[in-house]
């Protein structure tokens, strides 16, 4: 094996610490749009359906960029692409604090955001951790960083709600904006990029792609990941708002997106630490189970704060405690070579339902004034992706190693 893969350009702790910051950052900014909802529709006189169209727009842009960016990264090297997202996903954000309007507001909040997002996201991240990291740990590690991007959902969730409260929601997305310019000195903890094993094909994209795309277990995996998705984004944009509608405050809305953040920081390293010991498949299966369990909870009882919080501490120990396993079956069946690739068109399929879930709660409040239509779909789908996840089968895929001429 070409060792150079395994040798990061820098101390091991050093790059954890940078890529987990990095994730911090970027999720918590990301995370914190939903605190948005109400005042820039009240201000801008956007329907629920235009705000929850620009957000959807944006988890659209990020899947469909996702892939290339990991591409990019996998080729030229993580620090460099980590560099180039920030920078765009901050002027994205930037340029959403003065977006007048629907149509500006899906430019700059939905497109330019969703494209920086994807190539500073955590799943970037998450590929540098996978060439620095032996076999054995990076299903740890690979919740070590997912722990750290939930981490910055909470801490930024209260404080850019305190920064709407005290400045107004267009001084509190220039202050988001500014926060993510830090990514760019930490991206140089991360540079260089992953080099193939000896023996292993240097796939062009298209062919390394369609080799992984003919595995079932694979496509399972990948159709799977669109349920969790969905869950994530019609929650983490509209659950403030529904919590308005349901007579609490927007500070409770705030503070439940923290929980679930404080929670999922557990979830993901027990995820990451089960999934070095338990089949990752019937983990991931138990997982979107019991998320469809926790939805029909909330939906049963009248909602307080005590539910609320309840509800955003369940959903928080299975919010992102699907990464670290996903990203853990998509290494050991590819290899880490095409880490970026392979997770990027996998998380493609996330964004896909991020989309859905975000733009159907918008229009199903628009015209029924109730989110319970999404509510009771996110139970459906639950159920489906943990049935889809049972048959996938744990082992490597040999079709990646070069064959004999």
């Amino acid at each position: 094996m070409n060792t150079s893969a395994l040798r990061p350009a820098v101390p091991l702790l050093v790059l954890i610490i940078a890529g987990c910051i990095v994730a911090a950052i970027g999720n918590g900014v990301r995370t914190s749009f939903g605190l948005f909802t109400l005042p820039m529709t009240g201000d801008l006189g956007l329907t629920r359906e235009s705000w929850g169209m620009a957000m959807a727009i944006q988890n659209l842009a990020w899947g469909i960029a996702q892939p290339f960016a990991g591409a990019y990264a996998d080729r030229v090297g993580t620090g460099r692409t980590i560099a180039i997202g920030a920078a765009i996903y901050a002027i994205g954000v930037l340029g959403m604090a003065f977006s007048p309007n629907a149509g500006w507001l899906t430019l700059t909040a939905g497109i330019i955001t969703g494209v920086g997002i994807a190539i500073c996201s955590f799943s970037v991240v998450m590929a540098a951790f996978g060439r620095s990291v032996p076999m054995e740990k990076r299903s740890l590690i690979f919740g070590v960083a997912t722990a750290a991007s939930s981490f910055g959902q909470f801490a930024f969730a209260p404080v850019s709600q305190g920064f709407i409260n005290a400045f107004g929601w267009q001084s509190a997305l220039i202050y988001l904006a500014m926060a993510l310019l830090l990514v760019i000195p930490l991206s140089y903890a991360l540079r260089g990029r992953t080099e193939n094993p000896v023996g292993h094909a240097d796939l062009p994209f298209m062919q390394a792609l369609a080799r992984a795309w003919g595995h079932g277990s694979y496509r399972l995996l990948v159709i799977g990941f669109f349920v969790c998705g969905f869950h994530l984004a019609f929650i983490n944009v509209h659950m403030p708002a529904y919590l308005v509608q349901c007579g609490l405050s927007p500070e409770v809305g705030s503070w439940t997106i923290a929980v679930i953040g404080l929670f999922n920081i557990v979830g993901s390293l027990l995820a990451g630490y089960l999934g070095g010991k338990w089949p990752k498949q019937l983990l991931l299966a138990s997982i979107y189970f019991l998320r469809a369990v926790a939805i029909g909870l909330f939906l049963l009882i009248p909602v307080s704060e005590i539910t609320a919080y309840a509800f955003a501490a369940a959903m928080g120990l299975l919010w992102l405690s699907t990464v670290p396993l996903t990203a853990g079956l998509v290494t050991l069946f590819f290899g880490a070579r095409y880490m970026g690739l392979l997770y990027g068109v996998a998380f493609f399929s996330h964004q896909l339902g991020s989309f859905v879930g975000v733009w159907l709660g918008g229009f199903a409040f628009d015209v029924t004034g109730s989110y319970a239509l999404v509510w009771y779909l996110g139970i459906v789908l639950g159920l489906a992706s943990a049935a889809l996840h049972i048959p996938i089968n744990e082992r490597s895929v040999p079709s990646f190693a070069l064959k004999p001429a």
